[in-house]
């Protein structure tokens, strides 16, 4: 089965696309300097081990956090119990001119920065396309 992007390729001319299921998600910046795109995500509660940053099919960034529920033993009835399970997972289409192997992460008071350097040489990817009289 194709990823999940790639079913409506309308997407394909989005800059970022964000997930459709049911997890909650993480609130994100994307700065683009001169030199690197920027990602900033709410990450609150987590750390490095609940967090999986991964780049899919090239171009498509992959942030995805689980959040802990935490263990509860105390004796009583809960009227409300909201923090610490809920997940996120976004997605977003990098441009071509992207340094793949020197992106680089970090997890600080509750806030993952992602940094992706630009290709100051980006390589252009050119193909012919023959022309026959028949297909």
């Amino acid at each position: 089965m194709a990823p999940s992007y790639m079913r409506d390729p309308l997407l394909h001319f989005l800059p970022f696309r964000l997930n459709t299921d049911d997890s909650t998600t993480g609130q994100v910046d994307w700065l683009e300097t001169s030199n690197a795109h920027i990602f900033k995500v709410n990450v609150p509660g987590m750390n490095k081990d609940d967090i999986k940053i991964q780049v899919e099919d090239g171009h498509v960034l992959h942030i995805k956090g689980e959040g802990k529920k935490e263990e509860d033993k105390t004796e009583g009835m809960w009227h409300c119990m909201e923090r610490g399970r809920g997940g996120f997972s976004r997605q977003f289409i990098l441009p071509e001119d992207i340094k793949m192997d020197h992106i680089k992460a970090q997890v600080e008071n509750g806030v993952l920065t992602i940094i992706a350097p630009k290709d100051s040489n980006p390589k252009t990817r050119v193909r012919n396309i023959n022309i026959s009289s028949k297909l």
